[in-house]
């Protein structure tokens, strides 16, 4: 059997031993593409490449890349665990040629591989092309020797691939495997093409073209080639095997569900296990590549995946979190190929535990809901649209998940109703829609790029340097020259200025030209990539292109951001020392005023834990031992030890930084990370590390927001102030303040329970112009009503069951005045609760004091309302309600 492991690497070898680079797979985040929930596609990653934004060398190259569809246009999510091919993760091999070779040689390559080296009888391929599309047809006469009736020409959108409206586009040429007539289904193009005896295996997509604005089409000049083979498709294939979940990988991760939920995957049970394999999957990969769990966008959407996971996992009898259980044959099986799985594990198992956990909690009563709303339902019906809609906005249910809870009953769910039930609510949030807040390449900065290449960094030996102006950009577009108090950005070949990454931000300062020109620095953004763009404001003088100058920057601010960047690598190694490897970085913001950092952790950290945290920093500072930097490639710096942050995709070489002493072995690094940020020289150059506060981000992700140096030591000082001051008020030693101050509660506490007593007193006892003590009679109920200045709704229930026990049986009503508010209590005792009810009483005195509403329960209400003046009004309105 070939498994998926060989497969894979069969594919990329065979395409490297063809001049192809193998590149690895881009993150499941598409960085600079607002229009993409997920990366979907291998081109994904070569998407400016192929509009001609970016250039790329060299022009071959080959992918095994991840790829999630659950969200958005493109949705699997339904039918995962109920047909042979849908998947919400998913591995998509391809080859790309940006501008080499074309349809002759791609075919080629597509046909040998599949029948020489995959070893597919070539009788039971046919392939289709773009119906216009003759070249192709011919091509595969040539180089496959098919004939005319296994060449199928289609003529809709099906065979002819666009990026959008406008851009590349071209036709397809898709090979089909034939399963054989035991299966039912015919060939594509024809009306049972629905059917699983014909499986599209790969997509062959010539891009030839470019779509302009109203509708013309050009020849591009240099046309590309862009192929997708789904790996758990071609598995399928090899193995000899007609679903995709019969593959070894599948089957691995079935029989450990299996073994760790005690349930075989047969019958109705079945379907549940290949959701649990699939779901493990995308969850585990998004996680891994810096996704979280969250009520909005992409982590919606994880939440989405998980939940439904977790509700097939109870399904099958699952009482406790099993989902983190299975993560370790995932990286078993998948690790060896995505390495950010084994990197993240701790992390993905510490996550999935803690979102069960929070989902079983409401999984109960949502289901009992369910219940109770599909009581009398039949097969058919439609669930109404509200009640799915409380489902999701009360306990957490997905709109897919009820729908799947409710296909087993035949039944289905009011999406109309729903979606109108939604958009009540996003009427008070946000709008509706997906946006990743991140700006959409611009087409300008490619330009710049192309025109000025890369810009060379300088700053980590200094902060000067001489620089040639290669791009001034203002106003959104390119410029040859710049006027005085003009703001622009400007790009150096040369620069020492850092720009913004890594959550560093960009440095400030002062540009200097040849002819006496003043550029005032602001920030710097790198710009397609590895473009350099300083924005600021000419403050005197013009300058144009060409001209050489001088690049100083702000070297007090960038030694305070440094110190801070340093102290948030300690941090990070300290935050796993104390919390556990379970904690990944997940953002930061580093600037010369202060460190921000978040992490993936399921609870708040506890002062001891700072306090631990903040010794083992300081510990590593005090050391005050050289930091050191080295360049090596990512899998190199990996062995070593070093940490990479999930997510990120590193080219050839990376920056390794290794700052400190281990604190229980003086022979290892204390910290090891990828970082192309700058930093200290020597861990003593912090100074001084001092955590101000730790919150919560989003569920699993906690902030800690930190002071080095002098800010950390003017922060203390400014402590150190306070506690001397409330010591002078308090007229005792420093020391004792905590203890003077506790103190003050207590008596406060006391003073405050007395004077309860007195107000209950007072108000039981009556006082000048008060009712008589005792009840009077309303009818033959005995009724004690009472308006009580200065007494507050909290007070009202312990003098209503003083009032209620000294009467026995009746009905009794305080209305407290404070401020001049009014807070209203009514009670019943228990043997007039079938006469009366509190409730309704309440809501009563409430009309009369200008308030409205008002709840509790029969025996007990309370109500509020804005005229204290109508507060006697509110007694005999009482009066009249019980009298009837």
């Amino acid at each position: 059997m070939t498994s998926l492991r060989d497969i894979r690497r069969d594919f990329l070898n065979y395409f490297k031993d063809s001049g192809h680079e193998i590149v690895s797979s881009s993150p499941l985040v598409p960085k600079d593409d607002p229009t993409l929930l997920f990366t979907n596609a291998g081109m994904v990653q070569f998407k400016n490449v192929f509009t001609g934004q970016e250039k790329r060398n060299p022009p071959r190259a080959t992918t095994t890349q991840k790829c999630v569809r659950a969200g958005g246009k493109h949705n699997d999510l339904d039918n995962v665990g109920y047909t042979a091919r849908h998947h919400t993760f998913f591995e998509m091999l391809g080859n790309f040629s940006f501008g080499d070779y074309f349809k002759e040689e791609a075919i080629s390559y597509a046909w040998h591989l599949i029948t020489r080296e995959f070893e597919l009888p070539a009788d039971k391929l046919l392939v289709t092309v773009y119906a216009e599309d003759e070249e192709a047809a011919g091509l595969w006469k040539k180089v496959a020797g098919l004939s005319d009736d296994r060449i199928i020409r289609i003529g809709t959108s099906d065979n002819f691939w666009m990026m959008g409206d406008t851009g590349p586009c071209g036709p397809c040429s898709e090979i089909f495997y034939d399963h054989g007539p035991d299966i039912a289904g015919g060939p594509p193009g024809s009306p049972e093409e629905d059917g699983d005896r014909f499986i599209e295996i790969w997509n062959l997509v010539f891009m030839q073209f470019e779509q302009q604005e109203g509708g013309a089409r050009i020849s591009l000049p240099k046309p590309s080639i862009d192929t997708g083979m789904g790996l758990e498709r071609i598995a399928a294939v090899l193995q000899g095997v007609h679903n995709n979940y019969d593959v070894d990988l599948f089957k691995a991760l079935i029989a450990n569900s299996e073994d760790v939920l005690s349930s075989k995957a047969q019958g109705a049970a079945l379907a549940s296990h290949r959701v649990i394999a699939d779901h493990l999957r995308s969850t585990s990969f998004l996680m891994a590549d810096g996704v979280t769990p969250s009520n909005e966008g992409r982590g919606y959407v994880l939440r989405r995946i998980m939940r439904r996971a977790m509700r097939h996992a109870h399904l099958l009898g699952a009482s406790e979190p099993v989902m983190h259980r299975l993560v370790p044959e995932l990286v078993n099986q998948m690790g060896d190929a995505f390495p950010e799985l084994g990197r993240a594990q701790a992390s993905i198992e510490s996550t999935l535990q803690a979102e069960e956990e929070r989902f079983q909690r409401t999984l109960g009563r949502g289901l009992a809901l369910l219940d109770e709303a599909t009581t009398g339902m039949k097969e058919g019906d439609a669930l109404a649209g509200e009640t799915a809609f409380k489902l999701y906005d009360t306990y957490g249910f997905p709109l897919d998940l009820t729908q799947d809870a409710l296909r087993a009953r035949g039944m289905s769910v009011d999406e109309d109703g729903f979606n109108t039930a939604m958009d009540k609510q996003r009427e008070m949030a946000r709008a509706s829609g997906f946006s990743s807040g991140e700006a959409a390449p611009d087409t300008v900065w490619f330009g710049v790029r192309d025109m000025a290449g890369s810009s060379q960094f300088l700053g980590y030996d200094g902060v000067e340097g001489n620089g040639k102006l290669l791009g001034i950009v203002t106003g959104g577009n390119v410029a040859d020259a710049l006027s005085e108090r003009q703001s622009a950005e400007l790009v150096f070949d040369r620069t020492p200025y850092y720009g913004e990454s890594g959550g560093q931000i960009g440095d400030a300062g002062l540009i200097t030209f040849e002819n006496g020109a003043e550029f005032v620095v602001h920030d710097v953004q790198k710009r397609a990539g590895d473009v350099f763009a300083h924005a600021g404001l000419l403050k005197s003088g013009a300058v144009k292109l060409g001209q050489t100058a001088r690049l100083v920057v702000d070297e007090v601010r960038r030694n305070r951001t440094r110190s801070n960047h340093s102290a948030t690598h300690l941090l990070h190694r300290a935050l796993r020392d104390v919390l556990g490897n379970h904690v990944s970085q997940k953002g930061s913001y580093v600037g010369p005023d202060r460190l921000r950092f978040d992490f993936s952790n399921n609870g708040a950290v506890t002062p001891a834990e700072i306090a631990r945290i903040e010794a083992d920093v300081n510990a590593v500072i005090r050391q005050n031992v050289a930091v050191s930097t080295q360049e090596m490639s990512p899998d190199q710096a990996i062995e070593a030890g070093a940490l990479a942050l999930f997510g990120e995709k590193y080219g050839d070489s990376v920056r390794v930084l290794t700052m400190g002493c281990d604190l229980s072995s003086q022979d290892k690094p204390y910290s090891v990370e990828l970082c192309g940020g700058t930093h200290v020289a020597r861990t003593g150059d912090i100074a001084l590390f001092k955590i101000g506060g730790e919150t919560s981000v989003s569920a699993g992700v906690r902030r800690i927001e930190a002071l080095t140096g002098e800010a950390a030591r003017q922060h203390l000082e400014h402590q150190a102030s306070l506690a001397r001051m409330s010591a002078d008020t308090l007229k005792v030693p420093t020391q004792d303040v905590p203890a003077r101050i506790q103190s003050l509660l207590e008596e406060r506490k006391q003073l405050e329970r007395q004077l309860a007593d007195a107000k209950k007193q007072l108000a039981m006892g009556g006082g000048a112009g008060a009712v008589p003590a005792g009840p009077e009679k309303v009818g033959d109920i005995n009724f004690t009503g009472r308006v009580v200045e200065g007494v507050g709704g909290k007070d009202l229930r312990g003098l209503i069951d003083d009032a209620k026990s000294q009467m026995g049986s009746g009905i009794a009503a305080f209305i407290g005045v404070n401020d001049g508010k009014v807070a209203l209590a009514v009670g019943v005792t228990d043997d007039l609760k079938g006469r009366f009810n509190a409730v309704d009483l309440v809501q009563v005195a409430a009309v009369a004091v200008g308030g409205k509403g008002g709840g509790g329960r029969p025996d007990f209400a309370q109500a509020g309302g804005p005229d204290a003046s109508k507060a006697q009004a509110a007694i005999d309105a009482l009066k009249l309600a019980i009298a009837g």
